[in-house]
């Protein structure tokens, strides 16, 4: 899980999607589900990188169903932060621009 979490805080969303995988594949729930919102999210911003704004929308909106049923705060990360900063992407992508100022969802 931590060298998921270095590579998405350095910005290698696709290798992120890439460890936490291998970790969801051993995981039960509740835990499942919460890490493939985690693992959705950094596939967003990888399809972001390509500028590909209709899967990166697409992902976001998945992971938010997902992270729904989720406390403010789980397996030490900060969900009601990761919620809002992920809907902040979504409604920038869905706008006309998308604003360069905007934090890429902080995962902790």
């Amino acid at each position: 899980m931590a060298k998921g979490l270095r590579c998405y805080n350095a910005r290698e969303f696709f290798e992120a999607h890439e460890h936490w995988e291998g970790v969801w594949l051993g995981c039960a729930e509740p835990e499942k589900t919460f890490l493939q919102a985690l693992i959705q999210i950094a596939a967003a911003l990888h399809h972001l990188q390509r500028e590909n704004r209709t899967g990166t929308a697409s992902l976001l909106r998945r992971s938010l169903r997902k992270l729904e049923p989720y406390p403010a705060e789980f397996g030490g990360i900060d969900v009601d932060g990761l919620r809002r900063t992920t809907q902040a992407w979504l409604e920038a992508l869905e706008g006309e621009d998308l604003p360069v100022e905007l934090a890429i969802p902080r995962i902790r």
